[in-house]
């Protein structure tokens, strides 16, 4: 049975105008020259150090009128009005507005739907934006099935704290390399050709209470757990500790690692 569900925790914002697609090139990490109704993006806002201020996901306005070019951004709803102001404060002159909708986002996952598909990961389903649509699951369920894979969410990022390539950004299709500039991009590359990662968000699993979420290896700092949802997590690890093999525990209760299929092993 395909399951849809109303993602109640995210916002969509509009941006209008004939700059609104130049604007989000030179913006976001992504190729907007990419996005069609069919090819959604994922894309995130960075800090000029390669840090993301706030990640969402791009879709072309379909069947909407209006002049100039039309693009939806889905983005968490507790971040859409900050991101809102940051996307104003950079136009600067050009003809694009940035507003926010009462749209709202839908995503339907374990069977066929004639949605575009998440463009992060295929096997979570298709997603998009309408005014409404039925729904037979909650946002929970979407949630648990999100954290099975081992995809990231908004709720994952440490904003303005971490790089975004740690955020597996290269192998969830969240960045261009072959774009140009965009705002951050030089460090991003920098790390993309030279530097292996030193941190990762990767998915855990673990029983009982999280507790303050620190993960432990011994007496050491492992990482943090972010996400989590029965005993499944994202958490944003020291890689030095899972290629090493190094028993991981949280709380007093064991971790295990759930390296997941996207990611290439110990990359």
């Amino acid at each position: 049975m395909t399951h849809i569900a109303q993602l109640t925790d995210r916002s969509v914002l509009a941006l209008q105008g004939a700059d609104a697609r130049p604007f989000l090139q030179d913006m976001l990490t992504n190729d907007v020259d990419q996005l069609t109704p069919a090819t959604p993006l994922w894309a995130a806002l960075l800090s000029a150090q390669g840090k993301p201020l706030a990640d969402m996901l791009l879709f072309e306005a379909v069947g909407r009128s209006g002049g100039g070019d039309v693009v939806w951004l889905d983005v968490a709803a507790d971040a859409a009005p900050g991101l809102a102001r940051k996307l104003a404060m950079y136009k600067l002159r050009r003809d694009v507005s940035v507003t926010p909708t009462d749209l709202k986002v839908f995503a339907a996952w374990d069977g066929a739907h004639d949605a575009a598909a998440d463009p992060r990961l295929a096997a979570l389903g298709s997603r998009w934006i309408a005014d409404a649509a039925p729904v037979n699951a909650t946002l929970a369920d979407y949630d648990a099935h999100r954290l099975a894979l081992g995809v990231p969410g908004s709720a994952d990022l440490l904003l303005d704290k971490m790089m975004w390539l740690e955020t597996n950004a290269a192998e969830l299709h969240g960045v261009s390399f072959t774009k140009g500039c965009y705002v951050g991009q030089e460090n991003t590359a920098r790390m993309h050709h030279r530097t292996k990662l030193r941190k990762r968000l990767l998915p855990v699993t673990f029983a009982g209470e999280p507790g303050d979420g620190i993960l432990r290896a011994g007496d050491r700092e492992a990482g943090e757990l972010r996400s989590h949802r029965d005993g499944h997590g994202i958490a944003y690890l020291r890689l030095e500790f899972v290629e090493a093999g190094v028993p991981l525990a949280m709380n007093g209760g064991p971790v295990t690692v759930e390296w997941p299929g996207y990611l290439e092993v110990g990359g």
